[in-house]
C-alpha cells in the first residue's frame, strides 16, 4: 500500500488537473489570465500554509531553488493560460501531456537512462495522446503554439522537483513555490489593469463573483491539492515515470470537457485514452533507478 500511495496520488493529481482545464476557460471568460493565475495560486499558497501549520514546525526561507522552481511554475501556467484563450479545454490538456516527451529528453541531460520498460510506454503513451484528438481539429495558432510552449517549462518542473526533492520538505516546496507564482501573476494582472483601464478595477467585483467557481476550484484543488500531491509524490517516483502517468490528464480534461463545456469525443479519442492507460498501467512498475535519482 505504501509504494502504491505515491502512484494513486499521481493519478488523482491527472484528474483534478484535467477538470481544472474546464475551470481555467471558465476563469478566461471573465477574468484576465495572470488575475486568474494570481488568484488561484495565491488560494493554494494560503491553503497548504495552513496544512503546513498543523503538520510541522518552522519552515524553509526562500531561497534561489525555490524562487527558480516558482518562476518555472509562473512561466508554465501563464503560457498555458494564455494559450487557453484561443484553444479548447481538450486540445489543451491534449497539448499539455506532450510534456511526456520533453520530460525524459530533459532527463537525458541530467543523465537519467530510460529503462525497458519506459521505452515501451513512452512511445505509447504520445501516440495515445495523438489519437485522443483530431490532427485536422487542431489548427496551428498562437493559442496552441503557447500550450505547447507550456509543455516544455511543465516538463522542467517536473525535472526541478526531482531534484530539489530530497532537499527540501514538500510542503516547503509546495508553499513556497505557489507564493512566486501568485506574486509574480498578480504584479502583471495589476499592472495591466491599470494600463488599460484603471476604472475597470470598480467593476472587478462582479467579474470575480462570477468567475468564483473557477478560482475555488483552481486554488483549492488544482493547487493546494493536486501540486502538493505531485510534490510528495515524486519523492518516491521516477521524473519520467511520473510525467506519463500525469499525462493523462488529457483523458480528464477531455471528459470534462464533453461532459461541462458540450465538447465532442470521437471514436479515436476513447481508443487514445485505452492506449494512455495502457501505457500507465506499464508505467506503474516503474521505480527510480540510481541515474534517474541523480543530481544535475
Amino acid at each position: 500500500m505504501k509504494k502504491a500511495l505515491p502512484l494513486l496520488l499521481l493519478v488523482l493529481t491527472a484528474a483534478i488537473w484535467g477538470f481544472a482545464f474546464v475551470a481555467q476557460r471558465v476563469g478566461n471568460r471573465h477574468l484576465d489570465p495572470f488575475l486568474y493565475n494570481g488568484l488561484r495560486f495565491a488560494l493554494g499558497a494560503v491553503s497548504v500554509a495552513l496544512v503546513a501549520s498543523l503538520w510541522k514546525k518552522g519552515h524553509t526561507k526562500l531561497n534561489r531553488d525555490i524562487l527558480l522552481l516558482g518562476l518555472v511554475l509562473f512561466t508554465a501556467s501563464s503560457l498555458q493560460q494564455i494559450g487557453l484563450v484561443w484553444t479548447s479545454a481538450g486540445a489543451g490538456g491534449f497539448i499539455t501531456g506532450l510534456y511526456v516527451v520533453f520530460v525524459p529528453l530533459i532527463g537525458i541531460l541530467r543523465k537519467q537512462r530510460l529503462g525497458s520498460k519506459l521505452l515501451i510506454a513512452l512511445p505509447l503513451s504520445v501516440a495515445g495522446l495523438a489519437m485522443m484528438n483530431d490532427f485536422t481539429d487542431l489548427m496551428i495558432s498562437l493559442g496552441n503554439g503557447l500550450v505547447l510552449l507550456s509543455a516544455v517549462f511543465w516538463a522542467m518542473h517536473v525535472q526541478l522537483i526531482d531534484k530539489l526533492r530530497t532537499r527540501y520538505d514538500a510542503l516547503d516546496l509546495a508553499t513556497g513555490q505557489y507564493t512566486i507564482a501568485a506574486a509574480a501573476s498578480l504584479l502583471i494582472a495589476l499592472g495591466s489593469l491599470l494600463l488599460k483601464d484603471p476604472h475597470s478595477l470598480s467593476s472587478m467585483s462582479e467579474a470575480l463573483t462570477k468567475a468564483g467557481p473557477a478560482i475555488l476550484y483552481g486554488g483549492i484543488f488544482s493547487v493546494g491539492i493536486a501540486f502538493s500531491m505531485q510534490t510528495y509524490a515524486q519523492k518516491m517516483v521516477a521524473p519520467t515515470a511520473a510525467a506519463i502517468i500525469l499525462s493523462s490528464e488529457g483523458i480528464f480534461a477531455l471528459i470534462g470537457g464533453a461532459t461541462i463545456l458540450s465538447e465532442a469525443i470521437k471514436t479515436r479519442t476513447l481508443v487514445g485514452a485505452a492506449m494512455m492507460l495502457l501505457a500507465i498501467l506499464i508505467s506503474l512498475e516503474l521505480k527510480p533507478t540510481k541515474a534517474e535519482l541523480s543530481p544535475i
